[in-house]
């Protein structure tokens, strides 16, 4: 019995070790909705969509080592009793709770948590253009990190990225290679360079990594804040 009860204690230490570490690296989300107006936040892989009244917050608990994952606003959104719809800008196929990602334009921010040398791996782009301004950052694990696009993006829109309710990113627009780098070989444009000069921590075009991609280390917590 003795040896029943000490394999039993040391099976519960190691589940508790395991439990420990699988979760030592998640992160907390907060989602702030500063904007005068309703949004309908969207968030995936995990969290799926709320709707955010004007100064309202939606704390998301994110796993470690989720990846191509992405926080963003939807605007002018209608949905009825069972989460169908439909939004303006950020519409992730006619549903409340998204699976997959939002319909340009969108501004987003986007993580990897626990990646590479054990760092998380974050950025805002408006490669898909930009419908609600948007800073992302760090609240903890000793990173001090600010990503924020406030400038007035929609109304100085060139002509031909204009579309109700945003400014469109290049790339959705005319779906060439020069504007979304097919090839992986590709180059600031005067289209990208407009959002670029407004908002230069932030991707403009898909080759954008060295200015727009930073880090902190793993177990970090955030807030992403719609109209900072």
């Amino acid at each position: 019995m003795g040896l029943l009860k000490n394999l039993g204690i040391v099976l519960c230490f190691l589940s508790l070790t395991v439990h420990f570490f699988a979760s030592s690296h998640a992160a907390i989300f907060d989602v702030i909705n500063n904007c005068p107006y309703t949004v309908w936040a969207a968030s995936t892989p995990v969290g799926g969509g709320r709707q955010l009244n004007s100064r309202e917050r939606w704390t998301i608990n994110v796993p470690a080592g989720t990846s191509a994952a992405r926080i963003w606003a939807r605007t002018g959104c209608s949905f009825d009793g069972a989460g169908r719809g439909r939004c303006r800008t950020g519409d992730c196929g006619g549903v409340l709770q998204c699976t997959g990602y939002g319909s340009s334009p969108n501004t987003l921010a986007e993580f990897k948590l626990n990646g590479y040398a054990n760092l998380d791996y974050i950025d805002m782009s408006v490669i898909d253009g930009f419908n609600v301004p948007m800073e992302f950052s760090s609240t903890s694990g000793g990173c001090n990190r600010v990503i924020r696009c406030t400038a007035d993006i929609i109304g100085q829109c060139p002509a031909e990225l204009r579309v109700d309710g945003g400014c469109n990113g290049a790339c959705p627009v005319f779906k060439t290679d020069q504007y979304c780098c097919n090839s992986g070989n590709c180059q600031p444009t005067p289209l990208s360079k407009y959002f670029k000069d407004r908002c230069p921590d932030v991707y403009s075009y898909p080759k954008d990594d060295p200015t727009s991609l930073f880090t902190c280390p793993s177990g970090t917590n955030y807030k992403v804040v719609f109209c900072p």
